[in-house]
Order: C-alpha cells, then structure tokens, then sequence
C-alpha cells in the first residue's frame, strides 16, 4: 500500500498483518494496537530456542525408550509363549495318548493369539516410529529456521509441541495364562483347560515439560566432604537422599552424609581394596574385589559373594534401570577387555566388538568405568585409549568421543569416572586436565565444569536431584557441585 515504507510493526486487531508508520496513521487502522516487529521477532527466536532443546533433550529421547521399550517387549514375546507351549507339553504327558489331538489344537490358538499380541504391539511401535519420523522432520525444521536471520519464516512459525507433548497411550497386552482343570476323559478338551483369551489395555503415558533442566552459566560448588581416605579415592555412588558410598586405596568402604560425617563403614572381605562399588535396586551395596574376582554383595552387614569370575577379572560396576548389573572385566594376561551384563548372578550378555570383529575397547587392565542413559545406551570411559565409548543396549557402537579441542587444556583426554543425569547428558571426568567434560545425549560437547578447584577428578555419581558427586583421586576429598538450574 505504501511503497518503500519498511513494515516496522504488526496490527494485533487485524490478524497480525504487517503495517508501516504510515499505516498507524491511516483511518483504517484508527484505534488499533501495533507491536514492534522487532520484538515479536525477539520473541519467537526465544521460543523456537526453547522448542529446539525440548525436541533435543526431551520429547526425542523420551520417544527413544518408548521405541525401546515396545522392541524389547516383542522380542520378548516368543520368550512367553515358549513358557505357555511349556507348560502346556507337561500338562499333556500326564495324560493318555488318545489327547494329543487337543493339544495340538490349544498349540494352533496359542500361535493364532501370538500373532495378534505381535501384531498388536508392532502396529503401536509403527505409529511411535511415524511420530519419531515427524519430530526429526520437525527438528530440523525448526533448526533451519533457527540459524535463519529471514524475518518472514521465523513470524509465520507456529509451535508444534503442544502436538507432541501429549504421548500416545501405553499399550498393556496381557500375556496369555494356562487355566488347567481336572481330568475327565469324556470331557477331553474342556476338562484339559482353557486359554486366557489376548488382554489390551491401555494406560496414560504422560509427559511434563517441567522437567527440563537447563545448564547453569556457572557450575556452583556447594559441599566438600572429607572421606578420611588421605588418597586414592576412586569411586562414589548415591545410596539413597543425603548420603554416598565412597571406596579408594584401602579395605574400608565408607558411607558417608552429604554434610561428610561417617555412617557407616564395611570392611571388604579379602582385605584388599575395591575396585569399584554400586548400589542395587534393593539398596544393598555391591563391591567388586580384584584379588578373589569376584563381584559381593553386602546385606544387613553381612558379604555375599554374588558373581565368581573365572579368567577376569572384575572391575567397575553400574546398575541399571531395569535392576541388571553391568561389570566392565579384563582377561588375566591383561589383553583384553568386556562389558558383561548380569541378572542376579546369571551371565546375560557379554559386548566385547564391534560389528567389523574390532575390540570395542582397549585390552588392558586401566579402569573402565561405565553407566547408562535413561534410553538404555550403555557408555564406557575408557582412559587408556582416551576415548568414551557408548554402545546401545544390543551392544552395537552408536558413537565414540575423544576429547574437545581446548588451549587451556594441554594434556590428552584421560577420562575416568563417568555418569549420566536426567537429561540424559553424560558427565566424565578428565583426571589430567583437572576437569569435567558435559556431553549432550548424542555425544557433542556442551560445556566443561573446571571452576570448582578439581584436582585430579575420579568417580563421579548423580542424585536423583541431578547434583554432581566428584572424587578427587589424591585429596581424598569428595565435592557436591550444582550444575543445573
């Protein structure tokens, strides 16, 4: 309307439209209210900012394990129905010949009711793949955007979280149970029993956005706690509110308040120090023990030896989500190096290479130590090689990362103790360059804490509060430090 005028505002009473001064002057938009476009720019930058890291860092990830969570039921299912085939034989072999006939027909419903418990959950996991195709579309969408400094994609942006925020229902399918009766031959089939037909159910699955943690502009120290180990502490863990298990040089493994004053102290049961300790689902303390290779469990103050290795031997530990243990092990001639996963003290999967056959890790006895992300990916700190490592829960290589360029760091990557919070960020500690290294879930580098006076950082853990436990390895000190918002 008004050549080589610059449309410096919008008009909220006409839908936003573009105006220029002289528009604000005209009777067609008499009484109207204008807002600077600058601002309104402003504005959106912020929010396609804060669309962008809850994508990143939250509602992707969270649709990662709902992804994973679905695949490994599949996986699971020909587990079950094998049981209930099981189940079904013996019931079968204790009565005559004359009844195969009906077994064979509950086998067919059990493949039958197989097939739609399969089909059922492989369709959800569709659906949550689709969903997950138009997220990453969206993603890099908006990241294009982001970096643009065009004016007009960035005003006709329009938020898309609200559309993700609300998770698709949680399908329950029951699992089929084996309902046997009492035998009566002339009453063959109905008298064998009778399968539970396939039970669907579903259950909210809500996502908040509240949990979303920012990192802070500068990390805050807020505890020092004094160990009474005068060096060599290696290795803490959060146990439950207010208190940490901490290991080092010596027998004793001390449990200790965040305000540092002794409340407990386990002797190990060789006499010789630990090589890393851990926490189960029931909050008994774990300890591996290189001398005897064996991984022990304390319980009402009493050791039990839980895992005996047998040509490994047993180095750093981490129990995961789902309640198995992972134990990083090298071989006696100090060659080789794995990751074993144990349920209980039952071997359940070992990760050792990598799909070309490649050691995953370095074949040495250097400590390893090891954690998982809330998707299940399992990560290694591998010092000796200078480099993280993180696998997936198959044990396939998602990525490695070897340090990030630093002139004020000077001496190569060294990383030790490493944990993840509730963002799924990885934290590991670089005991040379006297520091702490941030990662995002993907492996890029965020940030580093080394304002909080480390010398030397070792173990690290994280409470469910997501504040930052450090060992300084020859202080014998250990340091809270808050480093979210």
């Amino acid at each position: 309307m008004h050549p080589k005028k610059k449309c410096k505002y919008q008009c909220k009473d006409c839908d936003n439209n573009f105006v220029c001064y002289s528009c604000t002057a005209s009777e067609q938009h008499r009484g109207h209210i204008f807002v600077d476009v600058l601002e309104v720019y402003k504005i959106k930058k912020e929010v396609i900012a804060k669309d962008t890291e809850k994508l990143k860092n939250f509602i992707t990830p969270k649709y990662e394990e709902i992804a994973v969570d679905l695949e490994n039921r599949i996986a699971n299912i020909d587990g079950g129905y094998e049981k209930l085939t099981t189940e079904i034989s013996k019931q079968g072999k204790e009565w005559h010949r004359e009844i195969d006939i009906v077994i064979n027909k509950m086998k067919t419903e059990i493949s039958e009711t197989k097939v739609k418990h399969r089909e059922i959950l492989q369709k959800h996991l569709d659906e949550i793949k689709q969903i997950q195709l138009l997220i990453n579309k969206t993603q890099l969408s908006i990241e294009e955007i982001k970096e643009s400094s065009e004016v007009l994609p960035i005003m006709k942006y329009r938020s898309q979280i609200r559309e993700f925020i609300k998770l698709p229902p949680k399908i329950i399918v029951t699992l089929p149970t084996i309902v046997p009766k009492p035998t009566d031959h002339e009453k063959l089939y109905s008298l064998f029993g009778q399968i539970t037909p396939l039970s669907t159910a579903t259950e909210e699955n809500v996502l908040s956005l509240t949990s979303v943690r920012q990192l802070l502009d500068e990390p805050e120290l807020v505890a020092t706690m004094h160990t009474g180990y005068k060096e060599k502490i290696h290795s803490v863990t959060c146990q439950i509110e207010d208190s940490i298990w901490t290991s080092g040089g010596t027998k004793d493994i001390k449990c200790l308040s965040t305000k540092g004053s002794l409340l407990q102290k386990i002797q190990t049961k060789s006499g010789q120090w630990p090589n890393d300790i851990a926490v189960n689902s029931d909050g008994d303390l774990l300890y591996s023990d290189w001398s005897t290779g064996t991984v022990n469990k304390v319980k009402n103050g009493k050791i039990e030896e839980l895992i005996r290795l047998k040509g490994w031997t047993p180095s750093q530990l981490y129990v995961t989500f789902t309640g198995d243990l992972l134990v990083t092990t090298f071989s006696y001639d100090k060659t080789e190096s794995k990751v074993v996963r144990y349920l209980g003290s039952r071997e359940k999967q070992t990760i050792q290479f990598d799909n070309e056959g490649k050691p995953l890790y370095s074949g040495n006895f250097y400590t390893k130590y090891i954690t998982e992300k809330r998707n299940h990916d399992i990560c290694v700190a591998d010092c000796a090689a200078g480099v993280v490592v993180v696998v997936n829960q198959d044990g396939k290589l998602r990525w490695r990362y070897s340090g990030h360029p630093s002139a004020t760091k000077n001496k190569p990557f060294s990383p030790h103790g490493i944990t993840t919070d509730s963002q799924s960020r990885i934290l590991t500690a670089d005991s040379d360059n006297h520091c702490i290294h941030i990662l995002d879930q993907n492996g890029q580098f965020l940030r580093y804490i080394d304002n909080c006076d480390l010398e030397c950082p070792f173990g690290l853990c994280v409470d469910k509060n997501d504040n930052l436990f450090v060992c300084e390895y020859y202080i014998g000190d250990v340091k809270k430090i808050k480093y979210l918002k």
